[in-house]
């Protein structure tokens, strides 16, 4: 087969990673790619949200099968150019996608199909907004309505804190994503994420993970899009698996096909868990960054049988094969982010680390210049080690770290310690 997927990061880097290993793989295009897709894969400079230049560019190069990575091309609608070009599609419709592109949308999904998540209100404008803010108190969750590059969700602790969240939004900050703004009930407890692929009818569950968020040890600092991951997550027992199922993840993917959009690809259920409960904190219409690392790094080669058993509509006889094994991803990032970073400083360093089923560093954000690897973005590497325990994927993944030579990145030295 001739496989092209879309996208630039790190999720894309080990999507492209699995499916290069599965012999049904003869040509391997992804765009545009990064400095570590290069090495394994043609990378192709094509505009990925223009559904028409996707369509044309995998046509000219016979292309049986699209992968859409990230969520950007998805909301654009770049998952129906392509189907109704007759090309076999991984990903959901743009009408399906609004479950990530809008917060306020899957609100309103949730009520429909009675999905436990937090308690909420919509907002249009300010004011009304910073009334309701200063009623509630704090702590409480602001978050820009639309897409917003994953920097869009403010835990605020403090009233100051969600007032000012307020302003930021409505001022601008976010661009259109923040015209509307969801309120949300500060859930507790441990969150954790649940990857489901579904054909638009049937659903089977492929994996668990559990992201780093905060930008600093300790799980402080500002949010991030994620400082690191490891899979599988312990706090997502087969009972609490089987509850989400039943009482979130079926009864969306039921009213998504009632509404006439039913929805096709990976479905990404970000869950709160307290007290032996699962709620919904939000969906993502894609693998999750870094999640996807430590899940790729783990299902290898079956992720692109998988991926084919859910496009073509045969997932009732797909099965995911696990082994007992674990998977840990850290995140170099470039000093300063998610504030202000520069970009241009020169990774050194890895050709020392080992890259094969138990060690691979996914790129996230690079580029390649004169035989020279530079930082071209926030988050720039993703270290990612698979073990027979998690405390031995962490110190494989460390121990790469350690022969890296960017003095201009960090990255967190405690990524896993929950479950550890």
């Amino acid at each position: 087969m001739n496989i092209l997927i879309l996208g630039s990061g790190g999720r894309e880097h080990a999507l492209a990673w699995a499916v290069k290993q599965n012999p049904k793989t003869d040509r391997l295009i992804v765009a545009p790619g990064n400095a570590g897709i290069a090495m394994l894969a043609e990378c192709a400079d094509i505009d990925i949200l223009d559904g028409a230049a996707v369509v044309t560019f995998s046509e000219e190069n016979a292309i049986d099968f699209v992968i859409i990575g990230p969520e950007a091309p998805l909301a654009a609608g770049v998952a129906d150019a392509t189907r109704a070009a007759g090309l076999l599609t991984f990903g959901p419709s743009a009408a399906a996608a609004r479950l990530e592109a809008s917060k306020a949308f899957t609100k309103e999904i949730c009520d429909a199909c009675h999905a436990p998540t937090a308690g909420y209100a919509r907002f249009t404008e300010a004011a009304p907004a910073r009334a309701y803010i200063t009623a509630k108190g704090a702590p409480i969750v602001v978050k820009a309505d639309g897409l917003a590059a994953g920097k869009g969700v403010i835990v605020a602790m403090t009233l100051d804190e969600a007032l000012a969240a307020i302003d930021d939004m409505f001022g601008g900050e976010f661009g259109a994503a923040g015209a509307e703004v969801v309120i949300e009930e500060f859930m507790t407890g441990e969150e954790a994420s649940f990857f489901i692929l579904t054909d638009g009818t049937n659903a089977l569950p492929i994996g668990t993970a559990q992201d780093h968020k905060r930008a600093f040890d300790g799980d402080t600092g500002p949010n991030t899009g994620g400082m690191g991951a490891y899979s599988p997550a312990p706090v997502l027992t087969d009972a609490l698996q089987k509850q989400a199922m039943d009482q979130i993840v079926l009864p969306t993917i039921n009213e998504m096909a009632r509404r006439g959009t039913p929805y096709q690809g990976v479905l990404y259920a970000g869950l709160m868990i307290e007290h032996g409960h699962a709620r919904l904190v939000e969906y993502n219409a894609r693998f999750g960054d870094p999640e996807a690392q430590v899940l790729m790094m783990r299902l290898g080669a079956q992720a692109l049988d998988l991926m084919l058993a859910c496009a073509e509509g045969r997932l009732t006889e797909a099965r995911v094969n696990w082994a007992e094994d674990h998977a840990l991803s850290v995140v170099m990032a470039a000093k300063g982010y998610p504030g202000a970073f520069a970009k241009g400083s020169e990774i050194r360093g890895l050709d020392r680390c080992p890259e094969d089923s138990r060690h691979m560093v996914f790129h996230a954000g690079t580029t390649a210049r004169d035989g020279q690897t530079l930082a071209n973005g926030g988050r720039v590497l993703n270290v990612t080690a698979r073990g027979d325990t998690l405390a031995d994927a962490r110190n494989r993944a460390y121990a790469m770290i350690d022969r890296i030579h960017w003095p201009e990145g960090f990255c967190r030295s405690d990524i896993g310690w929950r479950a550890l």
